[in-house]
């Protein structure tokens, strides 16, 4: 009967954590979601410019059927929910039919909205913008807007391409179907948006203060690696290597920077030998260790 109040206590408070979460990213699908209906119906809708996937089909046929998107983007997308069901999971297909949910909702009530610009090439650049950063928020935590992704999947489990592949190719087909609907004016401009929302997801994935890993391999590793803690402020790992071709010990530097000291980290390797190899690549997450920033006096 000791233990078993802290352990209740331990369950309120791993419950408490859990409804956080789940609280935190409702509200973020949400919002991703109702973005995504602001770029398609006050940006890229009117002015005939397309995105990829099965949104950029539903603006097809709603324009050649005359259905409203709303309808087209729910309607379209439920197939691909049962498919993620199967193959991704519950969690994955609830979120995404709330997503998708909350999408054709706020196309259906933005559509008398007046549109901000009719200039394509505006709208191709905000509306992708908008979208993107939509669509970010909601793959972000947890949750999809569009099948292709799934397609894609199962595409990959019977041919040699791969997932972004698929999607790539799926894409250009229905970017290049609206030249055919739309004229080939709006199909370079759809081009555009799609490379922007593109652009803008990894952005809203990564965040504009993206990670990178730095592997530093030189004679003169103890200069480097005391320049990199007194000018970067980064902690660094000395590992131990082997060269492939002389079978020499070699000193490897591994550091994780930001894109905003990539320049800098270049800068000091090149001073201290410009001969040293350098790798940088790109992170997606970090996590854990010390990778918080030491205060450089």
């Amino acid at each position: 009967m000791l233990d078993a109040a802290p352990q209740f206590q331990g369950q309120i408070h791993h419950q408490k954590l859990t409804k956080l979460n789940l609280l935190k990213r409702t509200v973020f699908m949400f919002l991703g979601a109702c973005l995504v209906s602001i770029g398609l119906e006050i940006f890229l809708v009117p002015n005939q410019v397309i995105d990829g996937g099965i949104v950029g089909i539903s603006i097809i046929l709603a324009h050649l059927l005359k259905i409203k998107l709303g309808f087209l983007l729910f309607i379209l997308n439920l197939p691909f929910l049962f498919v993620g069901y199967k193959q991704i999971g519950k969690t994955f297909a609830i979120s995404t039919l709330f997503g998708i949910s909350i999408m054709s909702i706020g196309t259906f009530l933005l559509h008398p909205v007046p549109v901000l610009t009719k200039d394509p090439l505006l709208a191709a650049v905000f509306g992708g913008i908008i979208l993107g950063v939509g669509v970010g928020l909601v793959i972000r935590y947890g949750g999809s807007l569009d099948g292709t992704e799934i397609i894609a999947i199962l595409f990959t489990k019977r041919t040699p391409f791969s997932v972004g592949e698929v999607v790539m190719f799926f894409n250009l087909f229905i970017l290049g179907s609206a030249g055919f609907v739309f004229g080939w004016d709006r199909a370079m401009y759809s081009l555009i948006a799609y490379y922007v929302a593109f652009k803008m997801i990894d952005i809203t994935l990564e965040g504009l203060d993206q990670s990178k890993s730095v592997w530093i391999i030189s004679e003169n590793f103890k200069e480097i690696g005391d320049s990199i803690l007194a000018r970067l402020g980064r902690g660094i790992t000395y590992l131990q290597g082997e060269g492939g071709y002389t079978g020499e010990d070699k000193k490897v530097i591994f550091c994780v920077i930001t894109r905003l000291e990539e320049a800098k980290m270049k800068a000091i390797v090149e001073e201290i030998d410009s001969a040293a190899f350098l790798a940088i690549g790109n992170i997606h997450d970090v996590k854990g260790g010390r990778f918080k920033k030491r205060n450089i006096h």
